[in-house]
């Protein structure tokens, strides 16, 4: 009887399949379904608010025969998740038998005949729809390594698959939307309203109290069995989607479509306020809180607010130290992918960026654009407190230093301190000894790449950087920039102690060692000490009786070219330092220094024994050696030795019969000028010399 029933139930149900073709069985998920599973605690009909009712199906002849599908002839095991006592829907009579229920209408996939369809671990509820999962089983042995790692649902479904029977509605780009007969579902916890029950049931989830697709390897927890999915192929390594124009794979659609539009330069995306164009949305939205001035993404240990959520990832690094960028070359690490990118190029020597205008390329598309600004002229960026202007934000960062004084970066081994850490980076050198730049023509190296530029100029006698005013060219950029403040009388170097300022930050270090009275500069041969190298090179002559710098006119021969200058004016008579007071020129500049000081009054030099003042240290020197005894002037000829080098000079004219002096009168000559001035002629002093 139960045979012959079966048959019969069979041939109406084809009868009706032929006569509705493009519909399938309204219910038939819910055949398929425990009703534990229909009343889940975590997604319960009660967020389901259907605005439509289930359509009303004509009776079906009962037959009482048809009891014993409900009864098994051998007793399985229940599914875990299959709760007996809890009661049907409220749209399903709980005197209709399945078998009774007619196959007309639109058929709704269930979220369990999903489950059912993805996992095949769990038992049906009953034979019929164990015999359908067997069967359907075999279809899906062949699944993906990711597909495998997905944990079998107690009481979720499948989130993340579309049913492919749900002929009443349509899909566009993921979205399941309705056709315009049909009304829409509304969720009783938010009111946002969906397409279908599948994509309502789809929503209730985020209202339920947790994520119940969890990954096995990591334990993270998604909403969506298709988010999960994604995920798995981050620990698989798979990339199923592949660019058709430069085969690099991806392991989303998204992702895909995305860099699609690097090759097209497609920008569907375009800011409303300024009209800027995107290729992703998403740049597009973090774009907009550039106008907006949102922040919604805070760090949470030092609280800085940042308009993008990956840029707070990288700044969250710099509490972590965390550098998960790998460099294959030399195994150098990075906090940042496009950092590592950047840095590859240092090995590759690639230089993708070409400027229009000259045709420079570089190897960072940022050092391309503020190389365009010197073409353009423009700077962006100024400073708060003088108002200069840079063409980089870096640049006016560093500038900024120079009115805080702030120094962050530290050397490890003696201690100094450095506003700029490629400043800390040179300095390092100086005790690793560490010269990395070596020139191409003599093999000369160098600690910094800026050195051994300015060197192969000296091949090549370039001088790039010619002066606006006079025009004088220069190898160097820092030689034109002090060069340019003799036109401006710029001075911006202030010393702290006196007030005096400087036209160059060196004059300035070398000027404070007045007041420190420090000498770094020792002399190897007889260990005098000096404030500066430049005056250790004056005097190291004195030893070697070196005299490379001869006067063209004369012949004499002087040890520094400063010397050399200030005797060349003797010749052409020139006096380039006047006195503001009286007027007076004089051929050296230190001369006038001294000389203004008798207009002042200002006696800076004081003896140690007997505190006597003098205007000029070369003063104090000379008498200095008078409580000390020192001649350390000796006579080459006789041995004789003077304290001071003017009393050896008049002397060796004893020796050479020299006598330079002569009395503008009656012709005599006499080795010095003191006994000219003595002489009498005619009975009257004469001071013409």
């Amino acid at each position: 009887m139960f045979a012959r029933t079966k048959v019969k139930y069979k041939e109406e149900l084809c009868g009706v399949q032929e006569e509705n073709e493009g519909q399938r069985q309204p219910l038939d998920a819910v055949c398929k379904q425990p009703r534990g599973v229909l009343n889940r605690a975590d997604v319960s009909e009660k967020y389901l608010c259907p605005e439509r009712q289930e359509p009303e199906f004509p009776g079906v002849k009962e037959e009482e025969d048809l009891e014993p599908l409900q009864v098994k002839e051998e007793e399985q095991p229940q599914p875990p998740n299959i709760k007996k006592e809890e009661p049907l829907p409220p749209y399903i009579k709980e005197e209709d038998h399945f078998t009774e229920l007619p196959v007309t209408g639109v058929h709704l996939k269930t979220e369990n005949e999903c489950q059912y369809e993805e996992n095949k671990g769990a038992e049906p509820p009953s034979s019929s729809s164990t015999q359908q999962i067997a069967e359907d089983d075999e279809d899906h042995r062949g699944r993906s390594q990711a597909d495998s790692w997905l944990a079998p649902m107690s009481d979720g479904e499948d989130t993340s698959s579309h049913s492919p029977h749900t002929d009443d509605y349509e899909q566009s780009d993921g979205d399941v939307t309705c056709h315009t007969d049909s009304k829409r579902c509304k969720c009783s916890q938010c009111g946002k309203t969906f397409g279908n029950k599948y994509q309502l049931r789809k929503h209730v989830i985020i209202h339920s109290s947790g994520k119940p697709f969890a990954c096995p390897v990591c334990g993270r927890s998604f909403f969506e069995k298709g988010s999960l999915k994604i995920h798995t192929r981050t620990h698989t390594g798979e990339k199923p989607f592949s660019c058709s124009v430069c085969g690099k794979k991806f392991t989303q659609t998204g992702q895909l479509k995305q860099h699609t539009r690097t090759h097209t330069g497609e920008k569907p995306f375009a800011c409303s306020v300024c009209g800027q164009t995107f290729s992703v949305n998403e740049n597009l939205k973090i774009h907009t809180r550039t106008h907006t001035g949102e922040k919604p993404f805070a760090c949470s240990v030092c609280g800085l607010q940042f308009s993008g959520k990956r840029n707070l990832t990288i700044h969250t690094r710099t509490h972590t130290g965390e550098k998960p960028f790998t460099c294959s070359v030399c195994g150098q690490n990075f906090a940042r992918k496009v950092t590592l990118t950047q840095h590859t190029r240092t090995h590759t020597g690639e230089k993708p960026f070409t400027c229009l205008v000259c045709g420079q390329n570089y190897a960072h598309k940022g050092y391309l654009k503020i190389h365009t600004r010197t073409h353009t002229g423009e700077k962006p960026f100024a400073c708060s407190a003088c108002g200069k202007k840079f063409a980089a934000n870096t640049s006016l960062k560093q500038h900024s230093r120079t009115h805080t004084g702030e120094k962050h970066f530290a050397c490890s081994v003696c201690g100094q301190t450095f506003s700029l850490n490629e400043n800390l980076k040179i300095h390092t050198r100086t005790h690793t000894g560490e010269k990395p730049f070596t020139c191409c023509v003599c093999g000369k190296k160098f600690a910094v790449n800026e050195l051994l530029k300015n060197h192969t100029r000296t091949h090549t006698g370039e001088k790039p950087f010619a002066c606006l005013v006079c025009g004088l060219k220069f190898s160097k950029k820092y030689n034109l920039t002090v060069h340019t403040r003799t036109h401006t009388g710029e001075k911006p170097f202030a010393c702290s102690v006196c007030g005096q300022n400087f036209s160059q930050k060196g004059y300035l270090k070398i000027h404070t060692r007045t007041h420190t009275g420090e000498k770094p500069f020792a002399c190897s041969v007889c260990g005098k000490n000096f404030a500066c190298s430049q005056l250790l090179k004056r005097h190291t002559p004195t030893h070697t009786g070196e005299k490379p710098f001869a006067c063209l006119i004369c012949g004499l021969k002087f040890s520094c070219k400063g010397n050399l200058e200030i005797h060349t004016r003797t010749h052409t008579g020139e006096k380039p330092f006047a006195c503001s007071v009286c007027g007076q020129n004089f051929t050296h500049k230190e001369s006038l220094k001294i000389h203004t000081r008798t207009h002042t009054g200002e006696k800076p030099f004081t003896c140690s024994v007997c505190g006597q003042k003098f205007a000029c240290s070369q003063r104090l020197k000379k008498h200095t050696r008078t409580h000390t005894g020192e001649k350390p002037f000796a006579c080459l000829v006789c041995g004789l030795k003077f304290s001071k080098k003017d009393n050896l000079t008049i002397h060796t004219r004893t020796h050479t019969g020299e006598k330079p002096f002569s009395c503008s009168v009656c012709g005599q000559r006499f080795p010095s000028k003191a006994k000219a001035k003595s002489h009498k002629c005619a009975g009257e002093n004469s001071n013409d010399y």
